[in-house]
């Protein structure tokens, strides 16, 4: 393979500290740049040179769908809110106050949706394992201590509280014989996702002590990799220093007789152009690994058909697997990105009527609610009245999965919690929580 300047180049980050220069190659005034950067005090911002310089239309900006994508916005945050930040900044006042400032906001923002940081913790014993979700029977999550942040970071992240630097809102773990002794005492696992953050963003030999370890336990089927490596930074499995090592160590994963399962997030079809990618997936392919492919529907960069017919038509050419379209967590600026329940209905709907069966792998859209995964499988009309039929993909409770239920429409609804239940008292989820006693 012939490498380019892109595909050899060291990897290079940029930062808040970076953010006024780059904003000026957008042509925002000063004044703009301010707001954007007030947002920035409490929304986490982190790209690279590669995003920088392949992947954003500057001339298009600050419209571009990939800019949209990784820089904040003034308008994602209340007004009053970033006006006061602003106002701090202009003023030139101590980090310390900008940032007790910037903490008020975050704690308005639901910075750990779906109960993560208590509902799913798992425990041995009575102690709580750090690091760990364990939300259904079949899958762990780990949380690498090294992986606790990514080649870039996105707007829409709904892991934006790992990213702000404040230890109250982080949860990781090192401890890797800790995680190997839950799994090994929960035989019902049968699956591990190595998440963050973003897994890739740890070296080979660092990557490996926390993998090697997995490939002993029998009960394991597959372990999996949350990443969005593939659109932020290619290079990791095909230039950088230890790619041949990476691609090695996924060909033992597959030779001990596990689906090693990459998690691949592309948002818009622009991150699958560059043949730096297309390399990339040919590597990871070839070391007998998956790639399943998901992200959330983004008001302003992928609320169109078209952009998701497109980009499950070429992931499906490339070898990936369409997996998931999921709606915009609750959390965050959830406000600024989150599209109607019904909207997003009508725009899975289009594109999956627009692609062929091959791609129809793909589910949604779906929230990742504290219940589970809800999927909303469309809107109808039954005995006079119009409703959503949602079913559970996954659930807290097995029992739950599959089984269709009913909410009354509302065209303003964007997530779970916005929904009444059509035909009965409560959801299904609420009345098995009741009869365990458990939060919903």
């Amino acid at each position: 393979m012939i490498l380019n300047q892109a595909s050899t180049r060291r990897f290079r980050a940029y930062t808040s500290k970076h953010l006024d220069e780059l904003l000026q190659r957008a042509g925002l005034d000063e004044e703009e740049r301010l707001q954007v950067r007030a947002v920035a005090t409490v929304l986490p911002f982190r790209t690279n040179a590669y995003v920088v310089d392949e992947l954003i239309d500057w001339s298009a900006a600050p419209d571009d769908p990939i800019y949209r994508l990784v820089f904040p916005q003034e308008d994602m945050l209340p007004a009053a809110d970033v006006a006061r930040l602003a106002d701090l900044l202009k003023a030139e006042a101590p980090n310390a106050e900008i940032q007790a400032e910037a903490n008020k906001v975050r704690a308005l923002l639901n910075p750990h949706p779906a109960g993560q940081m208590d509902l799913n913790v798992p425990r041995i014993g009575d102690e709580p394992v750090p690091g760990m979700q364990h939300k259904y029977p079949e899958t762990v999550l780990f949380f690498p201590k090294q992986g606790q942040t990514c080649h870039a970071y996105c707007t829409y992240c709904f892991r934006w509280a790992q990213f702000v630097g404040d230890a109250d809102l982080k949860f990781a773990s090192d401890d890797i014989d800790q995680m190997v002794s839950y799994i090994r005492q929960h035989p019902e696992v049968t699956s591990v996702l190595i998440t963050g953050g973003d897994a890739m963003i740890m070296g080979e030999p660092v990557i490996r002590r926390y993998i090697e370890p997995l490939l002993g336990l029998e009960q394991l089927e597959s372990i999996r990799i949350g990443t969005k490596a593939l659109a932020y930074w290619p290079q990791r499995f095909v230039s950088d220093p230890d790619a041949d090592a990476t691609l090695e160590l996924f060909e033992q994963v597959v030779e001990a007789g596990k689906n090693l399962a990459f998690m691949a997030h592309f948002s818009h079809p622009r991150e699958l152009e560059s043949p730096l990618v297309e390399s990339a997936v040919k590597r990871i392919l070839g070391s007998g690994a998956t790639i399943r492919t998901q992200a959330p529907l983004i008001r302003s960069i992928n609320d169109d058909p078209a952009v998701w017919t497109s980009m499950w038509r070429r992931q499906l050419r490339m070898g990936l697997i369409p997996y998931y379209m999921f709606v915009e967590r609750d959390t965050g600026p959830q406000d600024y990105f989150a599209v109607p329940l019904a909207r997003a209905y009508e725009i899975f709907r289009d594109a999956y009527s627009s692609v062929s069966g091959l791609c129809r792998t793909v589910r949604g859209p779906s929230m990742s609610a504290t219940p589970g995964k809800v999927c909303v499988d469309g809107v109808t009309e039954i005995a006079g009245q119009k409703v959503f039929m949602l079913h559970l993909i996954q659930a807290r409770d097995p029992a739950l999965v599959g089984r269709p239920f009913f909410a009354h429409y509302d065209p303003s609804a964007v997530w779970l919690t916005d929904l009444r239940p059509a035909f009965a008292d409560r959801f299904p989820y609420e009345a098995a929580a009741e009869e365990a006693l458990l939060p919903v």
